[in-house]
């Protein structure tokens, strides 16, 4: 299986969740009130763009407390 130059990076509720120092199930409530955006998975996974992710993640002070 190789991998698509064009496809984004792609970061998982975990992962998302360690950048900013909350609980997976914190993201995925931002992902449903709309202030990260998702993707699914053909699984129905939800996935985060790591470039909108690192740019919220940049333009907070304060990433632990923002839960």
């Amino acid at each position: 299986m190789s991998e698509q130059p064009d496809q984004p990076d792609l970061l998982t509720p975990q992962e998302v969740a360690t950048l900013f120092g909350v609980d997976p199930k914190t993201v995925t409530r931002w992902a449903r009130a709309g202030r990260l955006h998702s993707v699914r998975t053909l699984g129905g996974h939800r996935r985060y763009l790591a470039a909108e992710v690192r740019a919220l993640a940049s333009s907070r002070p304060d990433t632990a407390t923002s839960a």
